[in-house]
Order: C-alpha cells, then sequence, then structure tokens
C-alpha cells in the first residue's frame, strides 16, 4: 500500500533505517550510489560538515518510503539528496519531506539551500522548481556514464513556507 502524505510520519534517519535507505537508493537510477558506511557517517553528530537526515515513514507498519539528507555549511545547506522509492513518487511525499527539511535548516541558521543535479533528471528538476529553485550556474560534462552536465540550484530561506499537502 502507497502511504498518502497524511499517513507518512517525517523523523530523523537512525542506524536500523539504512538496509531499507540503501534499498530504496539503489532502486533508483538516478540515486548516488553511496556505501552504507556513508550513510552511516551522515548520522554522527560530530561529523564535519554536520548534517540533517530524514526519513518519511508510514506511521502504521513504519515503513521507510523516502528519505533525505542535507549538509550544512552556513550560511547554506546543500540538499545531497531526496530519494522516495518507487511506488510512493509523485504523491507529496518528497514535499513533505523538504518541508520538514525547511524547518531544521531554518532553526540552524541556514539561509539558503543548493544542490547539483543531472540536466536529463526531469523529475527532480520539476520538484526542485516548483519548490522555488531556481538555475544559478551549469557545470558541462560534470557526470559520468554517461557524460552529462550539472545544473546548480538555489533556494533562498525563509522565503518559502510549505504546507503539508492534503
Amino acid at each position: 500500500m502507497i502511504p498518502t502524505p497524511q499517513e507518512v510520519q517525517i523523523r530523523p534517519m537512525t542506524a536500523p533505517d539504512l538496509d531499507r535507505v540503501l534499498e530504496i537508493a539503489a532502486s533508483l537510477p538516478t540515486a548516488p550510489n553511496w556505501s552504507k558506511e556513508a550513510y552511516a557517517a551522515a548520522l554522527a553528530p560530530a561529523a564535519t560538515p554536520r548534517r540533517i537526515a530524514l526519513v518519511a515513514a508510514d506511521r502504521g507498519p513504519g515503513v521507510v518510503c523516502a528519505f533525505a539528507i542535507v549538509s550544512l555549511l552556513p550560511p547554506q545547506a546543500e540538499l545531497e539528496l531526496i530519494a522516495v522509492a518507487a511506488g510512493a513518487q509523485r504523491n507529496g511525499v518528497a514535499r513533505l519531506l523538504f518541508a520538514a527539511l525547511v524547518e531544521k535548516l531554518e532553526t540552524a541558521g541556514i539561509t539558503e539551500v543548493i544542490l547539483e543535479v543531472r540536466a536529463s533528471n526531469d523529475p527532480a528538476l520539476r520538484l526542485y522548481r516548483s519548490l522555488g529553485f531556481h538555475e544559478t550556474a551549469r557545470r558541462a560534462r560534470y557526470y559520468a556514464d554517461p557524460v552529462e552536465d550539472a545544473l546548480l540550484l538555489s533556494l533562498p530561506l525563509p522565503s518559502v513556507r510549505f504546507a503539508r499537502p492534503t
């Protein structure tokens, strides 16, 4: 069963979530190929840079259906990745997850979120643009396999406010 945004709880990512996080990432062709150790490092409170890692989980069985990780580089934060399991995509979970991130980023004094994305990743670009991100630069031939450009996007905070999807 696909959880709706009303059935999803956003919470900090924990070590027991890592196997499911890896499973989601491995199932998505555009997700970075991070190791379990890299995800675990994102959870370390003393890591440099400091990171915020959140998951979206079904309130009932508690199964993780999405996750996001940002690195804090005050006054900026870099959205390193946001991934939603294929069966839960396009129903507002990513938007809900990003809204929770924004709240935490504002509390941390972050004034801008930046990210890079493959120029061909249309679903991600649609999401980011709908959230208010705008393109600031392009890195030609940045990605390999296949070779393509990276788009750099930026979103000033706290200029945005997100409502919980209905």
